[in-house]
């Protein structure tokens, strides 16, 4: 499994979602998991860092990728359970190579204005990637939700809006909680935090959903050859 935590949107929480997933993975099913910062920020990188200082934590491996990172992606595949790729919050290079291979595809997005705004631009680059990995799974997470009563509505129209693309979206979300800073500060994470707490179920929910997203197989290609959609991405 390559999972790919990216999308077009800076701030909605992918790094976080990433690392949280990856330790999830590592640590509640006790599978051997790379995790690849792909964003220039390299905030899973510093996570990591600290991470590897404190001996009580489970160790994560990690690794920074650039560029066209297919071929490294497709090798590490074969030597990890799961690959975790933390993608910057912008289309790039880095992020259409790892699309390119990704098994999963996690979009993360905050029920405002300015993330919605980047769905066209996101279903056209889930669609162009699909033409030459047709078995791609993608789906749409809403993050850092208000956990006001008053303001579900926000949140079920956010869907709505992904949905009219085409776009899956998760039942599943995470909302604004500290711990997701606290835990990250330390190199930590949620479910290592407070193994009972909300957020740590938000993280379990989100992955077992992303683990049984089916398979769309579509025509995507349109005649359009191998060869020159790896150009492309």
């Amino acid at each position: 499994m390559i999972l790919l935590v990216g999308g077009e949107k800076g701030g909605s929480g992918k790094s976080c979602l990433a690392q949280n997933i990856a330790v999830y993975l590592a640590k509640e099913k006790g599978a051997n998991v790379m995790l690849v910062d792909c964003d220039p920020q390299k905030t899973t990188s510093d996570w990591i860092q600290t991470r590897h200082s404190s001996p009580d934590l489970e160790w994560i491996s990690c690794v920074q990728l650039f560029g066209k990172v297919r071929y490294e992606l497709q090798g590490f595949e074969r030597n990890y359970d799961y690959v975790i790729i933390d993608c910057g919050g912008r289309d790039s290079a880095t992020l259409r190579s790892a699309l390119s291979v990704a098994t999963h595809v996690l979009i993360p997005m905050r029920p405002k204005r300015r993330d919605l705004k980047t769905v066209p631009h996101v279903e056209e680059l889930i669609n162009t990637c699909k033409m030459i990995n047709p078995t791609m799974r993608e789906a749409v997470v809403m993050t850092q939700c208000p956990s006001l009563p008053n303001q579900a509505n926000r949140i079920l129209e956010a869907k709505d809006v992904c949905k009219s693309y085409g776009l899956n979206v998760l039942n599943s979300v995470t909302f604004s909680r500290n711990v997701y800073d606290d835990s990250e500060e330390q190199g930590s994470s949620v479910i290592e935090q407070d193994p009972q707490g909300k957020a740590a179920e938000e993280i379990r929910a989100i992955i077992q959903e992303v683990m049984s997203l089916p398979i769309e197989e579509e025509d995507y290609g349109h005649g359009r050859s191998e060869e020159n959609l790896l150009k492309a991405v």
